[in-house]
């Protein structure tokens, strides 16, 4: 027999040990998916550059009854972030892109809220979540706004760490990173990956948007779970943040991306990028606190676009994708040369996870570990916490108090400049928010403060917020704590717009005298008040709401027009001024 015979026989005898060691897989997908109330999955194993399953469970649309295969569309979320590393890794092997320049030197203008941060931040900080900045994820997440005003809007985040000094995920980030590859080469992101990553690498079939795959003849409706029963969730459109999240893809495509991410950059026997670039990606740049409570689990760290860990042994790396409607995975084991592509249509489930961790102990030869028993573990203790706390009483509200102003005044427009305007308005004895597109009623829970109602599926479900008076007993702000490791995040009461027209404002230009003093108003353009009093500065006139205005500069100070005179109110005392014919 020769040595080609032998080694032959070698592939073969090792290529059966794998196929057996997925017996039984079929049934304990179909078990976990009723067990997680899943309705479609996809999986795809690569071992030794091969893939040795690729196969659709389930349903992809419910209602007409459509299974799922190795071809149908699913949102793929935050598993985007990777290919978004890549876009840049390639610009890296072109020479066109430093990781260790600061981003300024590519993007001129880029500017965040810290001047030192935004002369310091680089390329693999915008990838690694250790730019300082908490989530700010209300900024973007079903906002109208484009990518450009989201990355105009980042010098008004405030971040919460130093930088360098702490994992905070953040997707703005990678939104910027993105924003950043195209850039670079005159076009869109979404143009840089199709061209440079697609294409190369035979995906086809991908997009960046859900309202793409909607065209197509094969894709998942995405699903959530209201209670213990399955509804079908609106597509989510985050075509704005794009490269933190938004392609969609399927199997025959994702396996392309595996494969050449477990064989040092090659696809097909040529270099797609290079072993330098893939290592680095695959190298932890930023440690995450915490131990593991699991002995199979090392500690994790982040790459670039990757998570970076141990499973019973073997170095893992992995990005999970959650986004409306839909929950996938891509994991691999780079020395064992072995991966997997889930992709499920279920909202926020573990199902991929749990997936991924069975598969891995048969390809190991491992007891496997009854991850479902665990979780469900976990979902017991922290519910018991939770009706312990509710049993006994517990909670910070303080009873019998009741708000300082009648509903009506606390009706109006708010404004953050990064977040933008928040819409409060009066329903009934109700209170009611929107913000960025979604919403919630609001009731009541004690002094100034208000509390969104229960409502698991809505972001805003039973966030406080606490409206601020002036001095003058106005409702001038509204607070609400959108990041838990910063302040509350405070927004502005805008005046009514009518307040800026040049109709509205003429009137209430002249003299006003008040003893010896004269002070002048006059119009500045057609949308300003100025304010003048002799010996002093001109000061600007910003509207409050009716005919009230805060003097710009000055603490305390405003001004309300009455019909024949001014009343100046300031922390010393109100004096009214006459109008002069």
């Amino acid at each position: 027999m020769t040595i080609r015979r032998i080694a032959f026989l070698a592939l073969l005898l090792a290529a059966s040990l794998t196929a057996q060691s997925l017996d039984g897989l079929d049934t304990f997908v179909e078990e976990q998916m009723k067990e997680w109330k899943v309705p479609g999955v996809a999986i795809a194993v690569v071992k030794d550059g091969k893939v040795i399953l690729s196969k659709g469970y389930g349903q992809r649309n419910i209602k007409e009854n459509l299974p799922v295969t190795p071809k149908t569309l699913f949102a793929i979320g935050s598993s985007s972030k990777a290919f978004t590393a890549i876009s840049l890794a390639l610009l890296a092997d072109d020479g066109k892109l430093e990781w260790d320049k600061p981003v300024r030197d590519f993007l001129p203008e880029f500017r965040l809220y810290d001047q030192t941060m935004t002369e310091r931040m680089t390329p693999v900080d915008l990838l690694t979540h250790r730019s300082g900045l908490p989530r700010h994820d209300l900024v973007w997440y079903s906002s109208p706004l484009s990518r450009q005003q989201l990355y105009e809007r980042l010098r008004h985040l405030e971040p919460s760490k130093d930088l360098r000094t702490t994992f905070q995920y953040q997707n703005l980030m990678y939104m910027t990173a993105g924003y950043l590859a195209g850039r670079l080469q005159d076009i869109t992101w979404e143009d840089a990956v199709r061209r440079r990553i697609f294409t190369p690498l035979g995906m086809s079939q991908s997009n960046f948007s859900v309202n793409d795959s909607q065209k197509t003849n094969d894709f998942a409706l995405p699903y959530k779970k209201n209670k213990e029963e399955i509804v079908e969730s609106p597509f989510r459109n985050i075509d704005a943040v794009g490269p933190a999240g938004c392609i969609n893809s399927n199997l025959e495509d994702m396996t392309h991306y595996l494969r050449m991410n477990l064989d040092d950059g090659k696809f097909n026997g040529k270099q797609f990028l290079s072993a330098q670039q893939i290592r680095m990606m695959q190298t932890a740049h930023m440690p995450i606190a915490g131990e593991g409570r699991r002995v199979e689990l090392g500690p994790t760290s982040y790459g670039l676009g990757w998570f970076i860990t141990t499973y019973r042994g073997q170095k893992l790396v992995h990005h999970g994708g959650n986004i409306d409607g839909f929950s996938a995975l891509v994991t691999f084991m780079p020395r064992g040369k072995m991966g997997m592509i889930i992709l499920t249509n279920m909202n926020g489930s573990p199902l991929p996870t749990v997936l991924s961790y069975n598969v891995y102990d048969r390809l190991l030869g491992l007891e496997p570990v009854n991850w479902t028993a665990r979780i469900r573990e976990d979902e017991k203790l922290s519910k018991q916490g939770e009706e312990e706390a509710k049993k006994k009483g517990y909670t910070p509200q303080k009873p019998g108090t009741a708000p300082s102003h009648p509903l009506g005044d606390y009706a109006g427009d708010y404004e953050h400049p990064g977040y933008g305007v928040m819409k409060v308005t009066r329903d009934g004895e109700k209170l009611h928010i929107a913000l960025n597109g979604l919403a919630t009623p609001v009731r009541h829970f004690h002094y100034d403060v208000f509390e969104g109602v229960e409502d698991p599926l809505n972001p805003l479900q039973k966030m406080k917020l606490q409206f601020h008076s002036s001095l003058e007993g106005n409702i001038e702000s509204v607070t609400i704590p959108l990041e838990s490791t910063l302040k509350p995040i405070a927004f502005t009461r805008l005046a009514d717009s009518s307040m800026r027209k040049r109709e509205f404002l003429e009137p209430l230009t002249g003299q006003y005298s008040f003893g010896p003093m004269t002070a002048t108003v006059a119009l500045q353009g057609d949308s300003t008040l100025t304010l003048t009093i002799p010996g002093q500065p001109r000061y600007e006139l910003v509207p409050i709401r009716a005919t009230i205005f805060q003097v710009k500069g000055l603490t305390g100070f405003t001004v309300e027009f009455k019909p024949d005179e001014a009343i100046f109110h300031q922390p010393n005392g109100t004096f009214a001024a006459k109008r002069k014919p």
